[in-house]
C-alpha cells in the first residue's frame, strides 16, 4: 500500500492517474469510516444514560440499589424492557479484582419513553454480584436501544465496600409458619457491627445469616450512633431483635428487626430525667422503660377544614 491508498494494484496498472485515484480511494475509506461510527455517536446524544446511589459506602453484602436513568432526546418514542436483556450491568474492581457476576437481575418489564422524558429503573445488585471483599468498584449500565439496533452505556459511578467492626451476634429459630408444626425451625443468627461511614460518622449495621454466617440474608443500615453508645440487645417471643442505643448527645434509637432481616419499627427517645432502657415482660415482649419518645409527624391526629368537615365556619 502506497501513501495510506487502498488498491495498490490498481495504481500500479495505471500509473498515470495514480495520485487522482489515491484521492477518491481515501475519500471514500473516510466517507465509510464515517458512516459506521456516526449512529454510535448520534445515539449517545440523543439518548443517555445515568446512574445514582443511595450512598457511596456499603458493607459487605449489603444491599446496593443503583438507579438508572435513560433520558431521551430523540424526538421520537422509543420502546424499552420487552428483552431480559435490555439493561445490563457489569461491576468492576480498581484494583483489576475480578469480580464475580452470579447471575444477570431480572429487568424485563415492557415500557414506552417518549421523547423528552426520563425514565428510572431501580435495581438491587447485590445478589449478583460477589462484593464482599473491601475496596473500591465502579459500576457501568448498558441499555439497548432495539429501535435502533445500538447499545448507550453509561459512565461509571464509583462507591466503596468497608469492613465492619462486630459488637455483638445471637442464633436464633425462625418461628413456623401458621399451620406448620412438625419439622424443626430453621436457625439464623443476628449480627450487630459498626463502620465509620466517610470517615466522619459511625453507624449501626445488622446483618442476618444463618448460624455459620457463610450465607448472608440481609445487611440493613439501622442508623447513626455515638462512639461511647453502649448496645442494649433483646429477642422477643417472636425472635425479632430489639435494639437501643445512644444515637445523639442525649438521644436514643430504638429499632426492632425481623428474621428476615427488615427493619418493622424504629423510634428515637429523648433521654429526659430517666435514660431509655429496654425491659422484658414475663410474657416475653420488649418495650421501652424510660425517656420520652420523640413525636412524628404521621403520630400527629389529622385536621381536617371546615370545608371537609362541611360545618359552617362561624
Amino acid at each position: 500500500m502506497t501513501g495510506g491508498c487502498i488498491f495498490q494494484l490498481f495504481m500500479v496498472a495505471m500509473p498515470g492517474r495514480r495520485f487522482r485515484v489515491c484521492i477518491v480511494q481515501m475519500k471514500l475509506f473516510w466517507l465509510v469510516l464515517g458512516l459506521a461510527v456516526t449512529p454510535v455517536f448520534s445515539a449517545s446524544a440523543q439518548v443517555t444514560v445515568s446512574l445514582t446511589l443511595d450512598q457511596d459506602q456499603f458493607l459487605p453484602s449489603e444491599s446496593l440499589a443503583v438507579t438508572v436513568h435513560i433520558t431521551n432526546q430523540s424526538g421520537q418514542p422509543l420502546h424499552f424492557g420487552a428483552d431480559p436483556d435490555w439493561l445490563t450491568f457489569s461491576v468492576e474492581a480498581a484494583d483489576d479484582f475480578i469480580v464475580v457476576k452470579n447471575a444477570d437481575p431480572p429487568v424485563q418489564g415492557a415500557f414506552e419513553l417518549d421523547s423528552s422524558q426520563v425514565a428510572t429503573k431501580r435495581v438491587d445488585l447485590q445478589p449478583y454480584f460477589d462484593l464482599k471483599r473491601a475496596g473500591h468498584y465502579r459500576i457501568i449500565a448498558t441499555v439497548r436501544i432495539k429501535d435502533w439496533n445500538t447499545d448507550v452505556t453509561s459512565s461509571p459511578r464509583g462507591f466503596d465496600v468497608i469492613s465492619g467492626a462486630k459488637l455483638w451476634s445471637q442464633v436464633f429459630g425462625v418461628p413456623l409458619p401458621a399451620g406448620v408444626s412438625n419439622r424443626p425451625p430453621e436457625v439464623r443468627k443476628y449480627t450487630l457491627e459498626e463502620a465509620n461511614y466517610l470517615h466522619s460518622q459511625l453507624r449501626m449495621y445488622v446483618q442476618v445469616s444463618d448460624e455459620s454466617g457463610t450465607t448472608i440474608f440481609k445487611v440493613r443500615a439501622i442508623g447513626p450512633m455515638v462512639s461511647f453508645s453502649q448496645p442494649e440487645e433483646q429477642l422477643d417471643r417472636s425472635s425479632n431483635l430489639h435494639v437501643l442505643y445512644q444515637s445523639g448527645a442525649a438521644s436514643f434509637l430504638y429499632s426492632v428487626i425481623n428474621p428476615g432481616g427488615d427493619i418493622v419499627r424504629q423510634e428515637i427517645y429523648d433521654y429526659l430525667n430517666v435514660r431509655p432502657r429496654l425491659h422484658v415482660g414475663d410474657d416475653g415482649s420488649v418495650t421501652i422503660f424510660g425517656g420520652v419518645r420523640r413525636v412524628k409527624p404521621q403520630d400527629m391526629p389529622l385536621v381536617q377544614s371546615p370545608d371537609e368537615l362541611n360545618v359552617p365556619a362561624k
